[in-house]
């Protein structure tokens, strides 16, 4: 197998990540190990329902083309990803997300195992909710990436009937569905208040700390606050890698009158902040976007709003950011300008000026540092 060819089932498929460098490669063995195991065990000829969770790059909705699967995912990055993959001439079917999750029932859900013991459980329930009461599970991840809890979630979750053995550190379960649900899960959603506001937001498992306002935000937030006073009324605000919408919803709780756009690359984190809005500001002008970063179309912003992730899957690091970066710079109105806050060992004192051509720190603490980036010195105090 090359570097950007996988095999399987007698067929080779060229996979590349999109955005991830000639390093990072779209597949791994969990990837392959599920590919075997659903061959040896299910025939396309059979006809079975099937469908594919939380792919990542196309290897299992591509790889498993013969059984004309419905996927299913959280992360845009498949939808770009199958656009990428799909071999020429053939038609690219977008994912399910969150936004609109398929109906069951499903003879067979493969399924890659996520890192949050909370998203797993999430996941788990809802696949028992539309998997065949004779139907199967096949689940798999990389050994080191696996919550340290999985076992026994799977357990009280669902009836395994074989633990694979681990091959080139990845390993895979086979399993029958339980009885619980999402139906009877007090934990599907968690939530705090937003203070000074007190306004609540909540958010599903895949979204980052859903259940406190993380220390990145917390520096940020006073900032967001007092530079939005500059703004007026049906000024354009993004607020880039919502998450559940703190800082978009900390900006109407300032201002009501700013219209405010919420983009992520997590479906549960739109359905997040989608909820919060229209629960604390029913009126306002908002827009919400499923998207890996800012769409083209989505126009010009005055002040975008950033505190980027910085690891996907597996790899951490800031080729997120910069790629976020890039966005905003061309989707700035004259004189707009970005707040964002990150990691002080990323050094992105450095690559934001790779994009901007003004870039201030504002603030400071031993582990996050908050910027002003811009390309114009227009407007600044």
């Amino acid at each position: 197998m090359t570097n950007d060819v996988l095999e399987i089932n007698g067929v080779s498929l060229p996979l590349k990540r999109p955005g991830g460098g000639r390093t990072l490669r779209a597949w791994d063995a969990a990837d392959e190990q599920l590919l075997e195991q659903t061959f040896a065990r299910f025939s396309p000829e059979s006809g079975p329902r099937v469908l594919i969770v939380d792919d990542q790059f196309g290897a299992l909705t591509l790889g498993l083309a013969p059984f004309a699967p419905v996927s299913f995912a959280d992360s845009y990055s498949l939808t770009l990803a199958l656009a990428t993959n799909t071999p020429a001439g053939e038609s690219v079917v977008a994912p399910h997300s969150w936004l609109a999750p398929p109906e069951g029932p499903f003879d067979l859900v493969v399924m890659r195992i996520p890192r949050q013991v909370d998203y797993l459980t999430c996941l788990l329930r809802w696949v028992n909710s539309v998997l065949d009461s004779d139907g199967t599970l096949i689940a798999g991840g990389m050994i080191k990436h696996l919550p340290d809890s999985s076992a026994g979630v799977f357990a009280d979750l669902v009836h395994t009937r074989e633990v694979c053995p681990a091959r080139r550190k990845a390993r895979v379960i086979v399993a029958a569905p339980g009885d619980q649900t999402l139906r009877n899960w007090a934990d599907l959603w968690k939530s705090y208040p937003l203070p000074p506001s007190n306004h609540n937001v909540s958010a599903m498992p895949a979204v980052f700390a859903r259940d406190r306002l993380d220390s990145g935000t917390g520096l940020l937030l006073p900032l967001v606050r007092r530079e939005i006073n500059s703004l007026g009324p049906g000024a354009r605000v993004l607020d880039l890698a919502c998450g559940n919408g703190v800082l978009g919803i900390a900006v109407l709780a300032e201002k009501p009158d700013l219209s405010v756009t919420f983009s992520d690359v997590s479906s549960q984190a739109v359905v997040s902040a989608r909820d919060n809005v229209a629960e604390a500001f029913p009126e306002a002008e908002v827009a919400f976007h499923h998207s890996d970063g800012i769409p083209e179309d989505a126009g010009r912003f005055e002040l975008v709003l950033l505190n980027p992730p910085f690891h996907e899957g597996g790899v951490v690091g800031d080729h997120i950011a910069l790629r976020l970066f890039r966005q905003v710079a061309r989707h700035l109105a004259p004189g707009g300008r970005m707040l964002m806050v990150g990691n002080r060992h990323l050094g992105y004192h450095r690559s934001l000026k790779r994009f901007f051509s003004v870039v201030c720190q504002l603030d400071a603490d031993p582990r996050f540092v908050v910027f002003d980036a811009g390309n114009q010195d227009a407007g600044r105090s």
